[in-house]
């Protein structure tokens, strides 16, 4: 039976990394054939302690701790990857929690070859108590906040562009190398971008699950949003046919906010077309969240999950547009 490696990066993450070990230790796949490999980059809190604690306690599941210095997300897959034996190598991440077939269904769907990168859909909970923290999860599985990132969406199974927490085979890497640690962000999409250059292909199976816990603030969303944008820019200028619609529309929404502010100083026509065009886009974002509030029975998540979609396209479009300004003054 083919002997698994699950990589995982890591930083002061005491809160979730037990659950995750804990599902990883529920798992349907033989532990014998099954490692885990995190790559801890120097956590502060409890996290380390909390490894040790489980490993003490499940003896039967080989856990490994190596060093990111880097405190990176690539650098640690790539210190990770370096220590793991496994033929078959699965991402995962401090934040989720995976079904407890999900490496068995992994295994599976790369024996089978449906894909050189196969993965499955996120179930996407809170990651804090309130009201505003059921919202942000909310927002994150939403059309409006996520487009058509079938992951989220519960979609069919197929070809995709993209899938959290993917597993590969091993030899994959060997071909084509580690995670680009010159992206902090974006590091999968830019391995698949790779993978689908050389003709491969990145296959999403619904059946493949896994809880993932979403930011418990606004501000918190705003930062994590913040660094996809800024690092999406930077794949772009590298694969720049791998832009799709729902990436390209914060940012030109921003610039059109940003356009209209400026113009609204001199020109009251402006002043009027700014004011109706974010009337407008608060209307379509409060009446894209009552459904999601008369389905939870609570009527505080239309505007908690409106402010929470606001606050990922104005961060991730800001932060491409940043990264682009960055880009071209770096040029001149």
């Amino acid at each position: 039976m083919t002997f698994v490696s699950v990589i995982v990066p890591c930083f002061n993450e005491e809160k979730t990394i037990g659950l995750l070990l804990d599902a990883l230790c529920m798992q349907t796949y033989p532990l014998e054939k099954m490692e885990v490999v995190v790559a801890d980059g120097l956590s502060t809190d409890g996290t380390r302690q909390a490894i040790a604690d489980f490993q003490q306690a499940h003896p039967q599941l080989m856990v490994r701790v190596v060093e990111n210095p880097a405190r990176h997300i690539p650098a640690g897959l790539n210190a990770a990857l370096r220590a793991a034996r496994g033929e078959v190598i699965v991402r995962m991440d401090a934040h989720a929690v995976p079904a407890r077939d999900y490496v068995a269904r992994c295994v599976a769907d790369l024996q089978a070859g449906k894909g050189e990168n196969v993965g499955g859909v996120w179930q996407i909970e809170s990651g804090g108590q309130g009201w505003l923290a059921r919202s942000i999860a909310a927002a994150a599985a939403h059309p409006l906040g996520v487009g058509d990132a079938r992951y989220r969406l519960n979609s069919p199974a197929g070809e995709v562009d993209t899938v959290p927490f993917g597993a590969y085979q091993r030899t994959l890497f060997d071909r084509l190398g580690g995670f680009d640690e010159t992206l902090l962000s974006n590091e999968d999409y830019e391995l698949n971008a790779r993978i689908r250059q050389q003709g491969g292909r990145i296959y999403l199976d619904p059946t493949i699950r896994s809880i993932y816990f979403a930011r418990s603030s606004l501000s918190a969303l705003a930062r994590q949003y913040l660094r996809y944008g800024f690092w999406k820019w930077q794949m772009l200028r590298r694969y720049p046919k791998t832009l799709r619609w729902r990436q390209a529309l914060p940012p030109l929404f921003v610039l059109g906010v940003i356009g209209l502010a400026v113009l609204a100083l001199f020109l009251p026509l402006a002043r009027m077309a700014l004011a109706a065009g974010l009337a407008l886009y608060s209307l379509i974002l409060l009446a894209g969240s009552l459904p999601v509030a008369l389905r939870k029975k609570d009527l505080r998540l239309m505007l908690g999950v409106a402010l929470a979609i606001a606050t990922m396209h104005f961060s991730w479009g800001s932060g491409f547009l940043w990264s682009a300004l960055r880009s071209v003054i770096k040029k001149s």
